[in-house]
């Protein structure tokens, strides 16, 4: 066991109802992987090492709920057609499936892992992803078994959820392949995942068809969580709410009735503003959905095709500057909000016995983080209590005597 001082901390969230409104500065303590001690630096406790915040601001790492991260391929060309003017329809993602059935596992290991890292660089500590991208029983078990093994690594996931009815595969019979998923599909999975997911909207699976899914989720002890309200109005929000989901991800078009249906239940709103911007959609109503008292988190939908970011720093910013939110608010729904989504106590706070998630900002505020977007701020990173490393630096080649530079 070994114990760190931060000290020198400007500000201090710690989602902790029961801490003081005193002046800083402020210190934590991390104990091995534990959150121990929070307060003013004056009272510190002694520790086995310390480190001088320098003035920074200190807060619980992003807890991102909605991610996309085994896949292989690129889908850059229908970015391009789609900011030209074409409209988003997710038929794109039959091309990442075929990229992935074919690509070997390490490299889908070893981008799955690069992507983590990279979100663990911006400050995300918490991080789940979904399958999707196989729609076979021997790809969708092959994506589940590779991101649940890097489970507690420093690169890898915290939680992994079943996506096979993500669509229908080209050229299947729609009944066929639902039976698929909800019979030998989900059974080949379910000791590597602890949610299950379906695509409610049109062009993927209806609302019997999204039921049906979460009730064989459910059947075996697994979380639900549906896909809904993306490209338009339809019944995503509704389903989820009647079948206890425990998340409705997208929300971007809402009736009144399902702004009413989400306040008056457990299941969390996760909105993805970043993929609302990168699709050209409206901005989720993340405003009426906190007034009406719903839950609401904020994920990156981190994928190769509708939204290709890990940055949780742009989420929150796009939450304060496009969807109504205050930094405090899209602060808690990036944090809290993701961990409430992912059914998760431990996380998303630095409360004293919390998992040691912090992230120290280069800025003494939150309020940089959307008054300063597309600014890199994250100084620092401990998940678990352990320091993520920065990124190595390239170094500049250097002209050779006698000539100019050579290639590497």
């Amino acid at each position: 066991m070994t114990s760190l001082l931060i000290t020198g901390i400007a500000e201090l969230t710690t989602h902790d109802p029961t801490g003081g409104g005193e002046p800083g500065p402020f210190a934590v303590v991390l104990d091995d992987d534990r959150i121990a001690w929070t307060g003013n630096a004056r009272d510190a406790p002694d520790c086995d090492t310390a480190l001088d915040a320098g003035g920074r601001a200190a807060l619980p790492g992003w807890v991102d709920s909605h991610t996309h991260l085994v896949f292989a391929g690129d889908r850059s060309a229908e970015f391009a057609a789609r900011v030209a003017g074409r409209p988003y329809t997710a038929g794109g993602i039959h091309t990442t499936v075929a990229a992935t059935r074919s690509a070997p596992t390490a490299d889908l290991d070893a981008r799955m892992r690069r992507h983590v890292l990279e979100a663990a660089r911006q400050g995300t500590t918490c991080l789940e992803t979904r399958t999707g991208y196989g729609l076979t029983v021997d790809d969708e078990t092959r994506a589940a078994r590779l991101a649940a093994a890097s489970i507690g690594d420093l690169d890898g996931v915290d939680a992994v959820t079943f996506l096979g009815a993500h669509v229908v595969p080209l050229g299947a019979d729609p009944q066929r392949y639902l039976d698929l998923v909800c019979g030998p599909m989900l059974d080949a999975v379910a000791d590597h995942v602890t949610a299950v997911d379906v695509f409610c909207e049109d062009g993927a699976f209806d609302a019997d068809a999204a039921a049906r899914v979460l009730a064989a989720g459910a059947a075996r002890g697994l979380a639900g969580r549906v896909h809904g309200n993306q490209l338009g109005p339809g019944p995503g929000v509704r389903t989820a709410v009647a079948c206890g989901a425990v998340s409705v991800d997208h929300a971007t078009h809402l009736a009144d009735d399902d702004v009413d249906a989400l306040a008056g239940s457990d299941t969390v709103a996760v909105l993805l503003p970043a993929c609302d911007l990168a699709t050209r959609q409206p901005p989720p109503p993340a405003r009426r959905l906190v007034d009406a008292g719903a839950t609401v988190a904020l994920a990156s939908n981190a994928n190769p095709g509708s939204c290709y970011t890990t940055s949780m720093g742009l989420c929150v910013a796009l939450a304060v500057l496009q969807c109504g939110l205050s930094v405090d608010e899209a602060l808690r729904a990036a944090t809290l909000g993701g961990a409430r989504a992912l059914g998760r106590d431990d996380v998303g706070h630095l409360r004293v016995g919390a998992r040691a998630d912090l992230q120290l900002l280069d800025a003494p505020t939150v309020a940089h983080l959307a008054q300063r977007p597309g600014v890199p701020l994250t100084a620092a990173v401990w998940r678990s209590g352990r320091r993520v490393p920065p990124p190595q630096s390239v170094p500049h080649p250097r002209p050779a005597r006698g000539g100019p530079p050579r290639d590497p």
